[in-house]
């Protein structure tokens, strides 16, 4: 038992809590605040278990209760109907008869601050459209998405989102209305230029969803201030600007730094930030009017250390409103709420603070015009004495939609859409219970925790500090029934290395001054600096005092610091009552983080605590509190109450997804653990899909027939299986994520055999085993294989020291390609040139020894690299999907390389070798399923580069590409159906070509240089298919973003490599039309070779020089191939990111710029013709 003693170090704090606590209550249900009297109904209330055991005690009031919102008040509501009656409506809130067909734009690629949460929106969308009987047009660039699949619109244009592109499919489809709220900033800038142009008038199509007075007032800065002042709310000081004379004047007005700067029509803050000097004054509103599609900003008074809610809002055409989630930021303003850590229902707000809220977003829609549908309204309140102001509001879904939805269970994109078409919220029935109506206010009884995942690392040279410009690449959320539990679950769910809320796994201890500053500075990495000044000494009001967050938080922070030193002093874990494990892993502990602070495995910690009698219980989400049964399993685990997981006896299969989402494993592995919950459920097997990502289609609540949002780590794996014993696991689809835990779950399953619900064997990993998904990724293994094959692969060694690595280099020759051995998009691989970058890049990049050797492979120089993607069933039969070709040279990572499909320049000997090695590897390797091998092409012989047993990046893209659902196959490969059985037994051969093009960050990142290289950096990508390639890669250029000129001046700057080259692309630009200026080498060079060109100075060599140039709009496209030496880091990365914040197109490869050369002559010789993906097969 624990006893006095052992109490003492946790009753520290308690003092500094007292102020907040006894505010808990769970929620009551609320309806619709509307314009007419409802009835009312009371709603359970749930009563949280009180600790028993006195370690517990001492912060017990902090944590009781405070699972929810103080939120619970009396107002009118709509009564439910019962649950058949949905079927009887009257005739008013009914859905339109007068559109037939509608449009929806989506929102293109992936890109930080607009992400897969917008492929959750859009496809709600398109399927609750479609179930209504309307035509759908969809338009989105992105194909890694279930959005544009052939099956979820009707018509799917995967290309250019451009004003004019749109309105050529808007004038060959004819839609009766145009939906422009599912895809984010992109849709509504498209939907606000097509309006103010005139396109859709002259067409006649109507806006529905947001009508352009209601986009115009939400987005920009100046009427918002305006419409705000109508209804007597606070926005901070404040003023627009349009030019950097008008910035200066509202500066000068507001007076002190920092301040703040807001572009309008950007997403994600882009453009934006915190200026505390005029320099980065300068800097950000310069950016910032460039960013704006109105060339406005908005600069306003800052109003860091505040605290940040927002809520989301719905409203219907009856003037029904709901407010369906509270969020709050844990961190104080000045840092975007993207970046920020957030808590679902808000923690720390009074009764009267929380309707002060409420009420101003009710107010806040109604002014601003949002007729139906969802926004997003985001406040500050100042901690010292409650003051509001409100900050802005987003008039469509956004990324705290798709967060709101998961957290309650409540749809918000498909309520929105139903509400675009005419249903008001009290005619709508809710999913999840089928008994109350949408009107009906989600009320939780637990706590939602979402944090950001970032990828600085990625960019050397950026400052990883954050601001209002969000940089964060993707987010994991957890549900718990207290804020502690789900805050540590949420941490796990990262897989940054952290089991829970400590140091992480082999970190140096900062020190005391490198604390204060990481306490004071936001950054990723400030919540695990307050662990460490807790642990160093820090006081609860020290913290409080250096991060400005609020002192609930902090106090919650300290009781889990209290309690892991708790844990960390037991001699023996087998002391603990029943009770007091109860106590530990209601906090959210894992089973890992126990054993790191005891000394022992975390399967020993396992069996310990399951031998006192500690299991997890399911519980499930229900969006009412549990007043009503939900009707669909949406479930999550903890260590309270009751379980509700109800399994059954059916057949079932388990789907690992892909965690949050980070460069290098993203939205298309999402997009294939949906592919296996749809074919399978199909077949009849009850699908149960996990995952810990909230901005996914895979974690939507009618994706799979029962949905676990829980971390994926052994533990939360294990609990599942144990829940549900299905037949199956499938490990192949979410990348790295599952595949990591392959080996351990195996080794767990033959030791602890796991009988499956329907009796059919024991629980068992589907498709192809571990044991081969190891061998691909041994080096050692993997070379024995390929030998035995008689398989190419360029000559290269294991090195396991420096002098190991030196060594092979210098058997090789230079240059050569190192990377660690098992590496996540590209992460820390490096073209090294010579023996002292070999030493440098052994030295800082990786850690190398033994257990983490590093792989040196002969660089092929001028290679071109194909990705092959190929089924294989349990027979052992194999058929290629399809053979893409990069357009950048070898060396530059596969998932940042343009691609093409089919191959456009490989010799017919090379493809036919390749067919034979492709069947000959995944027949070795026992494949069942998908593999993704990568081969490249020098001198035109092919060698291997290596061989992925699983789905990749581009599964979504070459399905799209051959009109073959390729994940979906695979699923039933692993459920035993054969290749014949499919009806896919030969290549497909096509007669169009389909182009993939990476989009980068850059403009998120400044100080890092735009070089493409061997570590992945791009977030997204989009696709152009047409009958020609040049077509096709101009639709691919244009849809990521790039400004295609058709003529003007080319800026070329060569490198004495790539000289000889360039001279056929500057004849063909001459042709074209296109005026050339080169550096002095380049262009004399070109100029001794036939090449009409002026030469122009380098940065160095004095002015005018290309950056003048630039800066007098005199250049429309530069092409620059990187030297990589001093005087190229330096003045070639200016010249670049210029480039960049100017957005001339930039080329720095010969072969991209070949290409683009290509394209540019096939757009002035014919227009672009947009076609559906349903035209071409």
């Amino acid at each position: 038992m624990i006893t006095a003693t052992k109490m003492a170090s946790a009753a520290r704090g308690k003092a500094g809590q007292a102020h907040h606590v006894n505010r808990g209550a769970r929620p009551k249900a609320r309806g619709a605040v509307t314009t007419s009297a409802r009835a009312s109904g009371a709603m359970r209330q749930h009563n949280q278990p009180k600790p028993k055991q006195k370690i517990f005690t001492a912060h017990r009031a902090a944590v009781q209760g405070r699972t929810s919102a103080r939120d619970e008040r009396v107002v009118t509501r709509v009564a439910a109907p019962e649950s058949p009656a949905f079927a009887a409506l009257g005739a008013d809130g009914q859905k339109r008869t007068d559109l037939k067909k509608i449009a929806i734009l989506g929102a293109g690629p992936i890109v930080i601050g607009q992400a897969c949460e917008f492929d959750y929106s859009g496809t709600q969308a398109c399927k609750a459209l479609k179930s209504e009987g309307y035509e759908i047009v969809l338009v989105n660039s992105n194909p890694a998405t279930i959005m544009t699949d052939p099956g979820t619109a009707d018509r799917t244009y995967v290309g250019p989102m451009t004003p004019d592109s749109v309105r050529e499919i808007l004038e060959k489809e004819r839609p009766d209305a145009l939906l422009p709220t599912m895809g984010g900033q992109t849709a509504l800038n498209l939907a606000k230029a097509l309006a103010e142009r005139g396109d859709l008038e002259e067409l006649g199509i109507e806006l529905i969803g947001a009508k352009l007075d209601a986009i115009n007032v939400a987005e920009d800065r100046l009427l918002f201030k305006e419409a705000m002042d109508r209804i007597g709310l606070n926005t901070p000081p404040s003023g627009t600007a349009e030019n950097m004379e008008e910035a200066y004047a509202i500066q000068r007005e507001i007076g002190n730094f920092p301040i703040i700067i807001r572009p309008a029509f950007t997403l994600g803050g882009t453009g934006g930030g915190i200026a505390y000097n005029m320099e980065e004054f300068n800097q950000i509103v310069q950016a910032g009017l460039t960013a704006s599609m109105t060339s406005q900003v908005l600069i306003e008074k800052s109003l860091i250390g505040w605290k940040e809610y927002e809520l989301e809002v719905m409203r219907d055409l009856k003037d029904n409103v709901v407010i369906i989630c509270s969020i709050e930021n844990i961190d104080p303003m000045g840092v975007h709420t993207g970046d920020s850590v957030t808590v679902a229902p808000a923690q720390t707000l009074t009764d009267k603070e929380y309707q002060r809220l409420r009420d101003a977003s009710v107010a806040i829609i109604r002014e601003v015009g949002v007729e139906c549908g969802g926004s997003n309204v985001q406040f500050g309140v100042n901690p010292a004495d409650g003051e509001v102001m409100v900050i802005e509001m987003n008039p469509r879904v956004s990324r705290s939609s798709a967060l709101a939805s998961k957290a309650t269970g409540f749809p918000i994109a498909k309520m929105a859409a139903k509400l675009a078409i005419g249903y008001t919220l009290d005619c709508i029935p809710n999913d999840i219970t089928e008994k109350t109506p949408a009107s009906f206010e989600p009320s939780i009884d637990y706590v939602v925790t979402k944090i950001p995942r970032f990828a600085f690392e990625k960019f050397p040279g950026s400052s990883p500090v954050l601001t209002t410009q969000m940089k964060s690449v993707g987010e994991a959320m957890a549900i718990g029934r207290t804020f502690q539990e789900s805050f540590q679950k949420a941490l796990r769910s990262l897989e940054v290395g952290l089991d829970g809320w400590s140091s992480p796994k082999g970190a140096d201890f900062p020190t005391n001054e490198e604390l204060r500053y990481n306490l004071r500075t936001p950054n990723p990495d400030r919540l695990v600096a307050v662990w460490y000044a807790m642990d160093a000494g820090f006081t609860t009001e020290e913290i409080i005092s250096l991060t400005k967050m609020d002192p609930w938080f902090v106090s919650q922070l300290r009781c889990l610091k209290d309690v892991g030193d708790f844990v960390k002093s037991q001699g023996s874990l087998g002391d603990l009552t029943a009770g007091d494990w109860r106590q530990i892993k209601s906090r959210g502990f894992s089973d890992s983080q126990i054993g790191r602070l005891t000394g022992l495995q975390e399967l020993e910690v396992r069996r310990i605590r399951k031998a006192a009698g500690c299991t997890p219980v399911m519980k499930r989400v229900d969006t009412c509190a549990a007043e009503f049964e939900a009707d669909t399993p949406y479930m999550y685990s903890t260590y309270d109450g009751e379980d509700e997981c109800a399994p059954n006896t059916k057949g079932k299969v388990l789907i690992l997804g892909g965690g949050p989402n980070r460069i290098g494993q993203g939205i298309e592995f999402d997009y294939c653990c949906c592919h296996a919950a749809f074919s399978l459920s199909a077949e009849g097997y009850e699908t149960i899909m996990m995952n810990s990502n909230p901005e996914t289609v895979s974690t939507d609540y009618d994706t799979s027939d029962r949905l676990y949002f829980e971390p994926l780590t052994i533990e939360d794996v294990v609990d599942v299986l144990e829940a549900e014993r299905p037949e199956g696991i499938i490990v192949q689809f979410g990348g790295q994520t599952p595949l990591k835990l392959a080996k351990p779950l195996q080794k767990y399953l033959e030791e602890n055999p796991i009988p499956a619900a329907s009796g059919k064997g024991n629980v068992r990993i589907w498709g192809t085993s571990p044991d081969s998904i190891d061998a691909a990724e041994d080096r050692e293994q993997f070379e024995a294989l390929l030998k035995r094959l008689g398989i190419d692969q360029p000559p290269g060694g294991i090195a396991r020291s420096e002098e190991e690595a030196v060594a092979a280099a210098a058997g090789l020759g230079y240059p050569v390609m190192v990377r660690p051995s098992y590496v996540l998009g590209g992460r820390a691989m490096e073209v090294v040139y010579n023996e002292q970058k070999l030493k440098k890049y052994i030295n800082t990049a990786v850690a190398v020894d033994p257990d983490q050797p590093v792989l040196v492979d002969k660089y092929l120089q001028g290679a071109t690299e194909l990705d092959v993607d190929a089924l294989a069933d349990v027979n052992g039969n194999v058929v290629i999907g399809g053979i893409m070709e990069h357009i950048e040279e070898a060396g530059i990572h596969s998932g940042d390389s343009a691609c093409a499909l089919p191959t456009q320049s490989i010799s017919f000997e090379a493809l036919t070798t390749i067919r034979e090695w492709t069947p000959a590897l995944a027949k070795s390797l026992g494949v069942v399923g998908l593999i993704n091998i990568q081969y490249a092409v020098h001198d035109g012989k092919p060698y291997i580069i290596e061989a992925n047993p699983r789905a990749s990046r581009t599964v979504p893209f070459v399905s799209k590409a051959i009109g073959h659902p390729l994940a979906k196959y695979a699923s039933l490969l692993m459920a035993g159906k054969t290749l014949e059985e499919l009806g896919f037994t030969q290549e497909p051969i096509l007669d169009h070509v389909a182009v993939k093009e990476a989009v980068l960050p850059f403009d998120k990142f400044p100080g890092t240089d735009t070089i493409l290289g061997p570590e992945m950096r791009s977030t997204g990508e989009v696709m152009g298919i047409d009958a020609s390639y040049p077509n096709a890669y101009a639709k691919a250029q244009i849809a990521a973003g790039m400004n295609l000129p058709t003529g003007g001046c080319a800026y070329m700057s060569m490198t004495d490599a790539t000289k000889g080259e360039a001279v056929s692309v500057a004849k063909a630009l001459n042709q074209l039309g296109f005026r050339i200026v080169a550096t002095k080498g380049t262009s004399e060079y070109l100029r001794e070779r036939g090449v009409d060109v002026d030469p122009v100075l380098k940065l160095h060599e004095g002015r005018p020089h290309g950056i003048d140039m630039m800066q007098n709009d005199e250049i429309q496209l530069m092409i620059i191939t990187p030297s990589g030496d001093e005087v190229d880091q330096k003045d070639g990365l200016v010249l670049r990111r210029k480039a960049l914040a100017y957005k001339i197109p930039l080329v720095t490869t010969l072969s991209a710029a070949k290409a683009l050369t290509e394209s540019i002559r096939a757009m002035q010789s014919q227009k672009l013709k947009m076609d559906a993906l349903q035209d071409f097969f």
